[in-house]
């Protein structure tokens, strides 16, 4: 398992869980050494005691380097470059990494969110090295599609799309597959399921985009947009999503640049949308900026502000390029001797920001500004005395 993060530590738990020995790969010491202890480096239900078997039994080992296996799992990050455009170095580097170890007969496959085309120049890579291995092992692309917080459940139970450079390829990763996941496998080639991964991404984030985009025009007409949407929403055809301070994470809010990078003339409402959800966390910003002054004025006195969220979706610690991290980012950048409390309940301590109590920042704070929607934050009191602004619904979901 080349990579222990987000998806690859649970995959490799997985895996171990059905008694399979796996060796995990992470190029970060301290992540090799807590695995190695039976813990995570992860907030995740059920995954702490998913690792700890695996790795008490025996079947789960993490290391820096790879050891020569039957089956390799790509599943390191695929961040984006200058001006969107994806990086697959780190694919590359893992790949690289395992070439002295393939032999016939070996089973190789990406997870990695990876532009179309990745798993192609995986095999050329490969094959240009080791020209032996042409036709004698398999390749094949098998996306993720799991929600944080319901990780592994997910990992078994949804469907998942697979597909092999050859129709060989896509056979002997089903199988693989079979032997872990209950969700049904679907057969394809290496493109459609690279394809499929960022469609469905993108599509989500054209849907926020929407709801983004209403809200923004519900501000400026004096409407509810909660309340606006819950109404549109009793049509039998129409679901419109929840708005928010954007949209984050390593897959919405990163995926759709890899269709628009490669096919920039024909992904029009794919590029908008992104333009549109990476707007609504400046105007949330702004937004912040605009409501400090009005208390100043109103009062006669700077605010205190409480900044309620840093992961970029509720009740987990994935901070991952989050919209609420951005903001806050934002607003502590145009300070002017407020006072400001800075929360997310999933962390212990940040590298940057100094963290604060919820209710400590909640009690102390004149102006209360939800970014992310986390449990804790909903059972917050409503003192009518302090100024609130609600991105993300917490008020309306109580």
């Amino acid at each position: 398992m080349m990579g222990l993060g987000y998806i690859g530590l649970p995959t490799a738990a997985l895996i171990a869980g059905k008694k399979t020995i796996v060796n995990g790969v992470d190029v970060n010491p301290s992540v090799v050494d807590t695995i190695n202890q039976g813990k995570v480096h992860i907030v995740e239900p059920d995954l702490e005691e998913a690792v700890s078997m695996a790795v008490q039994e025996g079947f789960l080992h993490a290391s820096l380097e790879p050891q020569e296996a039957e089956a390799y799992l790509i599943v390191v990050p695929t961040p984006f470059k200058e001006k969107n455009e994806p990086d697959i170095s780190y694919v590359e580097a893992a790949t690289k990494a395992i070439l002295p170890l393939l032999k016939e007969g070996d089973l190789y496959i990406i997870e990695s969110t990876s532009p179309i085309g990745t798993t192609e120049k995986m095999r050329n890579l490969i094959f240009g090295s080791r020209p032996e291995l042409e036709g004698k092992i398999y390749m094949a692309y098998c996306p993720e599609r799991v929600l944080p917080g319901n990780v592994m459940h997910e990992l078994v139970h949804n469907d998942r799309v697979i597909g092999g450079i050859d129709q060989e390829s896509t056979t002997k990763a089903v199988d693989f597959y079979s032997n872990y996941v209950v969700g049904e496998l679907h057969h394809t080639n290496a493109k459609t399921a690279e394809m499929c991964k960022l469609v469905e991404n993108s599509s989500r984030d054209v849907q926020i985009a929407f709801a983004n985009e209403l809200s923004l025009i519900c501000d400026k007409a004096g409407v509810n947009v909660w309340e606006l949407i819950k109404l549109a929403n009793k049509h039998p055809r129409v679901n419109i999503l929840q708005p928010g301070c954007g949209v984050g994470g390593h897959c919405i809010a990163v995926d759709p640049y890899f269709i628009v990078s490669d096919y920039p003339m024909e992904s029009k409402i794919i590029g908008t949308a992104r333009e549109i959800n990476n707007y609504k966390s400046f105007w949330c910003a702004e937004k912040v900026q605009t409501e400090k002054l009005n208390f100043e004025l109103k009062h006669g006195y700077k605010p205190k502000v409480a900044l309620m969220g840093l992961a970029f979706k509720p009740n987990i610690d994935d901070l991952r390029e989050s919209p609420a991290k951005y903001i806050v980012q934002k607003v502590l950048q145009n300070a002017n001797n407020e006072e400001y409390f800075i929360v997310e309940p999933n962390i212990d301590s940040h590298n940057v920001f100094k963290l604060t109590d919820y209710k400590t920042a909640y009690e102390k704070a004149d102006i209360i500004v939800y970014l992310v929607a986390h449990n804790e934050f909903k059972d917050l009191p409503r003192d009518k005395n302090k100024m609130i602004i609600d991105f993300c619904g917490v008020l309306e979901k109580n």
